[in-house]
């Protein structure tokens, strides 16, 4: 293989990194930050206590977060072929990383949220703010640069699912590793697509920290 398909070769696998990962924790976001930010509204004393609905669901989350994402990329097999048409390839790969990825995100959101000065809560409350108001007026806008870092980290994390499925025909930089690398003995291929997946976790990281800097207040 020459230097200008090599070139090739990693390029593609690079644009099937990022569409894996792009989709999927987008997604993840959209479904997991609500999941979140009723995890913590529903506390005891927070605006819409609700202890049932708090444990049902912290319990469904933690079992979703305890499986091994192999297990789970496995068990989402029927799912993913249902939604996708397929099991494989960069496609095949968005639906047991977003599923892998919910839970995640949940519990990120979940975090964040409480980082929030109660006192704010109860000025909020004080001036008769819904809890909806409070919600995106109050919770979201100032967890905002902690959400931001929550972003980056399920990203960073979607990578690191991402190149595990590339084992089994998952598509992207771990496919790449897993069929010229190691099938074929090159080495040197390996070691490029694990420079490049560190390359864009800093500039992920960084990122995410610059944007999270900006935004704190």
């Amino acid at each position: 293989m020459g230097s200008t398909g090599l070139i090739s070769i990693l390029g593609r696998a690079v644009l099937e990194t990022l569409a894996m990962v792009g989709i999927s924790v987008i997604v993840a976001q959209a479904v997991g930050t609500p999941l979140g930010i009723l995890l913590v509204v529903t506390e005891e004393g927070h605006i819409l206590p609700n202890r049932w609905v708090n444990r049902s669901l912290g319990t469904i989350i933690n079992i979703g977060r305890s499986i091994p994402f192999i297990i789970l990329l496995v068990a989402v097999l029927p799912f993913t072929r249902f939604l996708v048409g397929t099991t494989i390839g960069t496609k095949g790969m968005i639906v047991p990383l977003t599923v892998a990825a919910i839970p995640f995100v949940a519990r990120v959101v979940e975090s964040a949220l409480k980082e929030v000065d109660p006192g704010v809560i109860e000025a909020a409350l004080a001036m008769g703010s819904t809890p909806l108001q409070i919600v995106c007026k109050v919770l979201i806008p100032e967890a905002f640069p902690g959400l931001v870092l929550g972003f980056i980290l399920t990203a960073v994390s979607l990578i690191g699912y991402s190149a595990m499925a590339g084992v089994v025909g998952g598509g992207g930089l771990g496919d790449l590793a897993h069929r010229y690398g190691f099938q074929r003995n090159r080495i040197d291929i390996t070691w490029y697509t694990v420079i490049i997946l560190v390359v864009l976790v800093q500039l992920l990281q960084m990122f995410g920290s610059w944007l999270a800097k900006k935004l704190s207040h």
